[in-house]
């Protein structure tokens, strides 16, 4: 039997009747569903406020703290999501997941609020999954007490919670600017909050600077943000310095990691990346060919801590792989800043400065309600004291009064007229204990009259002066910082020490010649275009100084006259022909303003040394390693001494001898053989001419070109020595 078709309709529903659209302008429903819900996320959950917390975020730590968790032992923490949710109605996922964030077990932040026991995952794991809530226990952090210390003393405002039943604090008076210490990352509709951490100790000692002078340096006691997860941070004090001011901006933070054994060891990540992103990529490279000089990766991660584990195949460098690791995975990761902050629930983009000064206008404020409070409360002690002295002198009055009363009703109306006191002084008096109804207990009582008259004045004077209630912030500050202040854990690196990784290439390795001119002229000539013409175009004034035979593949070093060091390859010069005036390399290495070449060495393998005379009779033999770095670093600052001017420079493989001519006409061959190396490349030297008065020495040869006719006249047994007076014929040689 076929069954019958239903209608899609329901029954009685009209086809050919009209349908009636019920149109809404859309600015309209923007003002009406969206605008109410989108407030709602900026100032009830995703911003956070002075006091560097979001709602969820206060509303955890102030059930915990109701819980008696700050000085008691740790709990279950689903009992803590269960309590809290009388606060917070947005269920215990959600709850737990605010909880593991803050907990020191997780290391989320510098300065953890929960002190918390079992399994809560890592910061920089995106698959280590924290325990269920009844497997961990937490209770609060010691720094805690700082956000409670005044929460009971009516140092900011209670606001109902979301069903009526209870009330909440609407911000957590804290004693210190927590809002730059910990982290933290918000996403409304429209806009985000992504502020970064700052070092307590250097917070507070700018906090307490800024109070002191508005417009004081605040580079002078804050250096730059300090995360977790520790790094290094490439200092660009240009984008810190818009930072500060402006409350955006980006910097970069990089990895750090040790070579050993032939494996790196990476033990600390930029704070925005994880194992698991570093890991994934690192295969993804493996694969695609793009990273043959890895055989494995690991994460042996464990109790002690992070660490990523790289096995490098035979002969690889380790350091050089890191600067393409830097350049190819988020082992060097960007920090992007927009410090946005509600302000009486106002969202607003702020700098550092800004920021630290609306939390002084705040916390003075919530200073001022505290002693108001204490005020009032010592007050009411103060009077109720003063009724008690009435009766001193007449103990058995009041006896009589309290006696003769028929009804309990009338004691303290009764002493209200006997006395001349009013209700409350009357009810203390009356409250007394029977074995209390002594004279040294009543005495004792008014003796805190005289105490509490002058703890009362001083908290006027306080309250009348902006300048004490300044002070009161400046030593909790000083407190705070003295209690909890850490060492920095993100160091700073300067964007000199870094060199971009560049892919090597196959290049042609051939003779050249080499000339560098007194005016910073460089020139890499083939022996071919030498041999066609070897007459060099110069600037007027300028010579060639130093010269020397190489390959193309080599790498050189330029001293300076400001003793820096600058490194390159000599493939990075073009070859051009000695009718050009050739590279300039102030410009080409990036001089400092007026800093010019005064020597030039190739180090090779590294193996030789360098000799360096200065004016006072001293030199200093370096060995070239103290040149040699593990990242490819560019720029060498004390690359030799600046204690005296500097003479001479040699560099060599076997030990010479040199001769050095002072101002007095003295001369003295020194052999390198009789120096010992140093191991600081701005050693001061040793002395090995002895000059004297105003006499130093004025130049430096090395003893070919001295054309000596007797050089055992100028040698001495032991350095230091004073030479031999230079004979005519041997000078007239040396100035040939």
């Amino acid at each position: 039997m076929a069954k019958k078709k239903q209608s899609p309709h329901p029954r009685g529903f009209d086809e050919s009747a009209p349908v009636i659209i019920d149109e809404q302008p859309i600015t309209e429903t923007l003002t009406n569903n969206f605008m109410p819900y989108a407030m709602s996320v900026i100032v009830s959950r995703a911003i956070p406020e002075i006091d560097g917390l979001k709602p969820a975020h206060r509303k955890l730590l102030y059930t915990m703290y109701k819980m008696n968790l700050l000085t008691g032992n740790r709990t279950k923490s689903a009992n803590v999501v269960g309590q809290t949710m009388k606060l917070n109605p947005h269920g215990d996922a959600a709850i737990y997941e605010t909880l593991v964030r803050l907990a020191r077990g997780n290391g989320s932040l510098l300065h953890p609020l929960v002190d918390s026991k079992g399994n809560f995952g890592r910061v920089y794991s995106r698959d280590m999954a924290y325990a269920a809530a009844r497997y961990t226990e937490v209770k609060l952090d010691a720094i805690c007490a700082e956000f409670f210390r005044d929460i009971d003393q009516d140092a900011v405002d209670f606001v109902p919670n979301y069903d009526n039943t209870m009330q909440e604090p609407s911000l957590l008076p804290c004693a210190f600017p927590h809002i730059l210490v910990n982290p933290n990352q918000g996403i409304a509709v429209g806009m985000t909050s992504l502020i970064c951490s700052f070092n307590l100790a250097e917070i507070c000692r700018t906090t307490v600077a800024l109070i002191k002078n508005p417009e004081c340096d605040l580079f002078e006691t804050l250096i730059a943000p300090d995360f977790p997860t520790g790094g290094l941070l490439i200092y660009d004090r240009s984008e810190l310095d818009r930072i500060y001011e402006t409350g955006r901006g980006s910097f970069k933070v990089r990895a750090k990691y040790a070579v050993v054994n032939g494996r790196i060891e990476i033990t600390e990540l930029p704070y925005t990346t994880t194992v698991e992103a570093v890991m994934d990529k690192c295969a993804e490279l493996v694969k695609s060919g793009k990273l043959r000089e890895v055989s494995d990766i690991r994460d042996e991660t464990d109790l002690g801590g992070l660490r990523l584990t790289i096995d490098l195949k035979r002969g690889q460098d380790g350091d050089k792989l890191m600067q393409k690791l830097y350049r190819m995975t988020s082992l060097e990761d960007s920090f992007s800043c927009n410090f946005n902050v509600l302000i009486a629930g106002t969202p607003r983009i702020m700098g550092v400065r800004e920021i630290l000064t609306e939390w002084v206008a705040w916390r003075i404020e919530c200073v001022k309600r505290r002693i108001f409070f204490d005020l009032g409360k010592k007050k009411e002690r103060l009077h109720l004291l003063k009724g008690l002295s009435k009766i001193l002198l007449d103990i058995d009055r009041a006896i009589a009064i309290i006696r003769g009363t028929e009804r309990e009703a009338d004691v303290v109306p009764n002493l209200m007229i006997g006395f001349g006191i009013d209700e409350p002084q009357a009810e203390f008096v009356a409250e007394i204990r029977l074995r209390n109804i002594n004279r040294a207990y009543i005495l004792s009582r008014v003796a805190e009259t005289e105490e509490l008259e002058r703890e009362i004045a001083r908290l006027e004077e306080i309250l009348k002066s902006k300048v004490k209630l300044q002070n009161v912030i400046i030593q909790e500050l000083n407190a705070v910082a003295k209690k909890y202040a850490q060492p920095r854990r993100t160091m700073l690196l300067e964007p000199s020490e870094i060199e971009e990784y560049v892919e090597d290439e196959e290049k042609p390795d051939y003779p050249v010649n080499l000339f560098l001119t007194q005016s910073g002229y460089f020139k890499k000539i083939t022996p071919q275009s030498w041999r066609l013409s070897s007459e060099h175009k110069l600037k007027e004034g300028d010579s060639v100084f130093w010269n020397s035979e190489a390959r193309s593949a080599d790498e050189i070093i330029f001293l300076t006259d400001r003793a820096q060091a600058y490194k390159s390859k000599l493939s990075d010069f073009d070859d051009v022909k000695a009718s050009v005036l050739g590279d300039y390399l102030p410009a080409k290495l990036f001089f400092e303003d007026g800093e010019l070449p005064i020597f030039a060495f190739l180090p090779g393998d590294y193996s030789g040394s360098l000799l360096f005379v200065f004016e006072n009779g001293k030199a200093a033999r370096i060995p070239m390693k103290s040149f040699e770095t593990k990242s490819n670093r560019r720029k060498l600052t004390g690359a030799y001494s600046l204690a005296s001017a500097l003479v001479g420079v040699f560099a060599f493989t076997e030990d010479i001898e040199v001769a050095l001519y002072t101002s007095n006409g003295r001369m003295l061959l020194v052999s390198t053989a009789l120096l010992s190396p140093k191991v600081t490349r701005n050693s001061i030297g040793v002395a090995v001419m002895s000059v004297r008065g105003k006499h130093r020495v004025e130049r430096a040869l090395p003893l070919a070109d001295a054309h000596l006719k007797d050089p055992k006249r100028y040698r001495a047994k032991s350095l230091p020595a004073a030479g031999a007076v230079l004979k005519p014929e041997d000078d007239g040689q040396a100035m040939m």
